[in-house]
């Protein structure tokens, strides 16, 4: 079976340097592109999550979350509860922490769900917008294989990955 993989950025997109752009122009993936990067409004973001991957047999949707979209991939599973081929979750950033940006609505408390799909979250050891520990509690609390990244930062631009192939490895596991 084959697999229809969304690219889910977080706060701000993701740049041209970030391996979610990376693996879009190279796979061929395709981003769920949200209308407000800046000030985002969770209702807003998991309806447009949902309205996108409803037009494809959800057995072969597969989510590439980064930062504040794993936080929004809990919520939506939360609301829809739909069952897709699985959620690749990299550094999930802790919308409870006092150091997260401000300007978002709707996206405090994390949701602590099972989460009704195979995911697996990925997370630097060194994240400034989450610490080690609590990325291992939402992967726990989502049910959801926990990989160590190693130092790496937010996982994002500024981590210098490339293409990332680390991380492609996970996703194949989920595809």
């Amino acid at each position: 079976m084959e697999s229809k993989v969304f690219i889910l950025p977080g706060l701000f997109n993701s740049g041209p340097q970030h391996w979610q752009t990376y693996w879009e122009n190279e796979y061929g993936f395709k981003r769920i592109n949200q209308q407000d990067w800046e000030t985002p409004v969770c209702e807003d973001w998991i309806s447009l999550i949902d309205s996108t991957i409803t037009e494809y047999p959800l057995d072969e949707v597969v989510l590439v979350g980064h930062s504040l979209a794993n936080c929004t991939v809990a919520h939506w599973a939360r609301k829809y509860n739909r069952k897709i081929k699985g959620a690749l979750l990299v550094a999930p950033s802790d919308v409870e922490a006092p150091s997260y940006p401000p300007g978002t609505t709707g996206f405090s408390p994390m949701p602590l769900i099972k989460l009704p799909f195979p995911s697996i979250v990925i997370a630097s050891s060194n994240d400034e917008y989450v610490s080690f520990s609590r990325a291992k509690e939402f992967s726990e609390a989502w049910g959801s294989e926990f990989v160590n990244a190693g130092e790496h930062g937010h996982l994002n631009s500024y981590s210098n990955l490339g293409n990332w192939a680390f991380g492609y490895e996970y996703l194949k596991k989920l595809m």
